[in-house]
């Protein structure tokens, strides 16, 4: 007797729901994302001379060029904790959000090709490349805790061990915020093309009103630190630096409010690359 002929179909079908997102298909598609965080791993240092070595250099001279000009010219204080560590910390934080943000927001006009002429989930692209900064951020954090050893071991840093166990929610918190940010710019972008040019510039503004280059406990009690804790991505600098630093300014207000401002980024961005994802090979 013959085998039963089995057929399987797969149907694919307009969304038209503004939160229309099957987090089963996503499942199903994660060997892409993997393929595609290898992808964007690989071509970035594709080709140069030092390759991968960028990933620990380029944050190493901008930690020694901050250390220069906002420790030692500026003479900026950094709550007793060694300015190399301080500013690495900062930098190593500030940098994995910055290349989540700007890298996201360029998803429809930077994969307009791909998208064109294949069907997959489209939020593969972005989760991604969030993946793919993560990447860098862990050979990043990796430096940071060979300096970290070291101040530790000579009693010059007081961690907070316990503490240190969350810093995978406080990344997985700032992969999600940066995701949320960089899909509404990358929706925005496939009709608006001029706000693409605003990102870097945008990015550059937002890290000064972020505490990567000065402490907290400089800017006082008044607005201007009112302000600064507004910002969604300080409490988690602050966190990191109070996890293996000992110092930083962490209290559960904020968390609970950066955490909802992350939330609604989030479920906007969702809402509008939904959206926008049905027609957007007709305008980029």
């Amino acid at each position: 007797m013959s085998e039963p002929n089995h057929q399987y179909h797969i149907h694919i079908q307009p969304k038209n729901g503004w939160f229309d997102i099957d987090l089963k298909e996503l499942w199903r598609y994660r060997d892409l994302i993997w393929l595609f965080t290898k992808k964007n791993f690989i071509l970035v240092y594709k080709q140069t001379i030092l390759g991968p070595a960028w990933i620990v250099l380029q944050p190493l001279m901008t930690t020694l060029i901050y250390t220069l000009v906002f420790g030692g010219i500026a003479g900026i204080p950094t709550d007793g904790v060694p300015q190399l560590l301080f500013y690495m910390g900062g930098t190593a934080v500030w940098g994995f959000f910055a290349a989540c943000l700007n890298k996201t927001a360029s998803t429809f006009t930077g994969n307009a090709g791909v998208f064109g002429k294949v069907y997959f989930p489209r939020l593969v692209m972005p989760i991604s490349t969030v993946l793919s900064s993560a990447v860098n951020f862990g050979v990043q954090l990796a430096m940071f805790l060979v300096f970290w050893i070291y101040y530790v071991a000579t009693g010059q840093v007081t961690p907070n061990y316990a503490g240190i166990l969350l810093l995978p929610l406080v990344m997985g918190y700032l992969g999600l915020l940066a995701l949320g940010c960089g899909v509404i710019i990358s929706s925005l972008t496939t009709k608006y093309r001029d706000l693409a040019m605003l990102v870097g510039f945008g990015v550059q503004l937002w890290m000064y009103i972020t505490p990567v280059v000065y402490p907290l406990s400089t800017l006082g009690d008044g607005m201007l630190r009112t302000v600064i804790m507004m910002n969604p991505v300080t409490c988690a600098v602050e966190t990191f630096r109070w996890m293996f630093l000992g110092a930083g300014d962490v209290n559960a207000l904020s968390w609970i409010v950066s955490t909802g401002v992350m939330a609604v980024i989030v479920a906007v961005g969702v809402m509008v690359f939904s959206k926008v994802e049905k027609t957007f090979m007709d305008t980029v």
